[in-house]
């Protein structure tokens, strides 16, 4: 631990009107030499100056903590600034030094209750787990996972379905709903080949887990109608379905529905956070780009942060996919 604590209670005994213990004495009183604290009085500007330019960091630190209205970790800050005009560059290392320093908290995540939804019925109709956790194997817009979370407010739920490319981690389409009845589950689908459907193949896996919706006879016939695939986790195994599971956790972290009375204002919430999520919210494994950004990338070939942040080239190579 630094001695800087002990020659700062030093100097303040020291100009106390009262005092009568010299210099040597308290630093032998603190276990401190007498020549570490004088050195310690010359660095007085030093620390001065660095104490200010910590200030000035700090300040760049919560702006980006901040934005959107949505907390973030060190790498997540990170990745903010050097998506910023002009950008910022600042060391992970110092960023997490920083949050430390000022008290800043990143966010921990808290243990779901309604992580999952009620048990599957008993079916028959229950297809096979064609995915074999192979998420990231195939390349984008083939592996497509969906699922179902509550989103609890004012007593009463909301309730959310959702399709995600598990390549580039892109919400492809979602449909929030006051009611668990079947048919937002299938809008989710609609939506997701009205507005993608060009970009799907015959190959292409959409993956859920057993639950009543994805085994009732009108979600099959319509992935059958779109011809598609469709893959299922084993029964209570939240592994085969984890990164749609992981996004569902951090989505609940950042957004604050304590404050809604109305579905409306839910629905708000949950609109904006999937704009920002889509476009904003950075993610360190997909070479520190949003999803939409990391799309792009792997469509065109061009970096959006090329010259900006030092990566070894090879850190920005595609992907192998089948």
């Amino acid at each position: 631990m630094s001695s800087g604590w002990k020659f700062e209670v030093i100097q303040k005994t020291i100009d106390e009107a009262d005092n009568q213990l010299s210099v040597s004495m308290l630093c032998e009183i603190a276990g401190v030499s007498r020549s570490g604290y004088y050195r310690w009085i010359k660095a007085a500007d030093v620390r001065e100056k660095r104490e200010k330019k910590d200030r000035e960091d700090f300040e760049l630190v919560l702006k980006a903590y901040n934005q959107r209205g949505y907390s973030k970790g060190a790498r997540g800050i990170y990745m903010c600034m050097v998506h910023w005009d002009p950008p910022v560059v600042m060391n992970v290392k110092k960023i997490r030094r920083l949050m430390d320093k000022y008290g800043l908290v990143c966010p921990i995540r808290k243990a779901n209750p309604y992580r999952r939804m009620a048990k599957a019925l008993k079916t028959s109709n229950v297809a096979d787990n064609l995915l074999k956790r192979g998420f990231t194997e195939y390349g984008p817009r083939r592996v497509l996972l969906t699922d179902i979370t509550y989103i609890p407010y004012n007593g009463i739920f909301a309730y959310l379905s959702t399709v995600l490319d598990a390549y580039t981690r892109q919400i492809l389409s979602y449909v929030l709903s006051d009611s668990l009845e079947v048919d937002f589950v299938l809008e989710t689908v609609e939506k997701l080949v009205r507005d993608h459907g060009v970009e799907l193949t015959k190959e292409t896996l959409i993956h859920s887990d057993q639950g009543c919706h994805y085994t009732s006879a009108s979600f099959i016939q319509l992935v059958n109608d779109k011809e598609l695939r469709q893959s299922m986790s084993r029964k209570g195994n939240c592994w085969d379905n984890a990164p749609q599971e992981s996004f569902f956790g951090h989505m609940k972290d950042e957004i604050d529905v304590s404050e809604c009375k109305k579905y409306r204002d839910v629905k708000a919430i949950v609109d904006d956070w999937m704009e920002y999520y889509n476009s904003e919210r950075y993610q360190w494994q997909l070479a520190k780009l949003s999803p939409d950004e990391y799309y792009g990338y792997i469509t065109t070939g061009v970096y959006p942060l090329k010259g900006i942040i030092n990566e070894r080239e090879e850190e920005h190579k595609f992907p192998k996919t089948n």
